[in-house]
């Protein structure tokens, strides 16, 4: 309901200072706010470009000290770990996944040993850095499937949380994957393990640059279309969350993030249940590259961030967390 009118009310005059407008601010941002994805590459003392993300790269295990003491130092309170899998280590059945020595494991038990608590590790559960076909889950005839994918879901949330794991993230998209891995959880004395859901997680068309990252984009046959949800639907993603609360899930993602900010506004409005935001690896390309080239200047990226946290996110995944503090200023 509006108040008063013109010329007694003028809405301007709050506007007309710097004090006056960061009096009345209904949003901010702190580096509280931000989880920082980290790629992770086999070998020592690399540090690789990504072509298609600027100024993000991949990291050897024992570069990646340097990148969590920074984290910390500016205050965020998560990181997530992602890998590269050599193709050599990739099969149809992604069982790589549950080797104890992969990428993820290693990283998890050397940041643990190192930090102990004092930064968050969240880690993916889902197959497709794994999988020689690029897919989430074991693939028949061209169709993912749910139930036999489940078993190894299971299985790769046990090892990562017995390894140290603070935040399971399955990302797979499958049916009843949250029920399950919390049973199998709590039956293994891991009570106390957080697991982030990706409840909502669409077939997008801004993955692209991260596939790149983790090594999985020339090998994806076909799309996830048949796990994945539709972009045309909105109604759909609040099934999916209330799905998910009701199995175990502790906080839910939204991914994308921008082009998603009504469905992450409706998740908050409905379930009142942490709900963070991925700002995806194609919407964080396209603001660099549109900087780099003087298409918009750099503000754009504290607009983009802020209009999560207007829509309701608690937090945000995002390539920019690790300089967070010097957009923040």
């Amino acid at each position: 309901m509006i108040t008063g009118k013109f010329p007694s009310l003028r809405l301007r005059r709050s506007r007309k200072n710097k004090w006056s407008r960061r009096l009345i601010e209904e949003n901010n941002l702190s580096t509280s706010d931000f989880i920082l994805p980290i790629f992770l590459v086999d070998g020592k003392n690399k540090k690789q470009n990504i072509k298609s993300m600027p100024k993000v790269y991949r990291y050897s295990l024992d570069k990646i000290n340097r990148i969590i003491d920074n984290a910390i130092q500016i205050g965020l309170p998560m990181i997530a770990l992602f890998p590269f899998t050599q193709s050599n280590k990739k099969n149809f059945l992604g069982t790589e996944a549950l080797n104890e020595n992969n990428l993820v494991c290693k990283a998890i038990q050397q940041i643990k040993k190192k930090y102990k608590n004092e930064i968050g590790i969240m880690c993916d559960v889902a197959l497709d850095p794994y999988t020689s076909h690029g897919h989430d889950g074991i693939l028949k005839s061209g169709y993912v499937l749910n139930d036999e994918t489940l078993k190894i879901l299971i299985d790769q949330s046990l090892l990562q949380a017995q390894l140290g794991c603070d935040v399971l993230s399955p990302s797979d998209m499958m049916d009843g994957r949250i029920g399950e891995i919390r049973k199998a959880l709590d039956k293994n004395g891991h009570q106390m393990t957080q697991i982030l859901s990706y409840a909502v997680k669409y077939a997008s068309n801004f993955y692209g640059p991260f596939r790149d990252a983790v090594g999985s984009k020339g090998v994806l046959i076909g799309n996830k279309k048949n796990y994945q949800m539709d972009y045309k639907n909105a109604d759909e993603a609040l099934r999916e969350v209330a799905l998910d609360i009701k199995e175990g899930a502790d906080m839910v993602m939204v991914k994308p993030g921008l082009p998603y900010l009504d469905i992450i506004r409706s998740v908050k409005n409905n379930f009142k249940i942490p709900v963070m935001a991925y700002q995806v690896s194609g919407e964080y390309s396209l603001l660099s590259s549109g900087i780099n080239k003087g298409l918009i200047n750099e503000n754009a990226i504290l607009e983009s961030l802020i209009a999560f946290k207007r829509a309701g996110a608690n937090a945000i995944v995002s390539y920019y967390a690790d300089r967070i503090n010097k957009i923040l200023k």
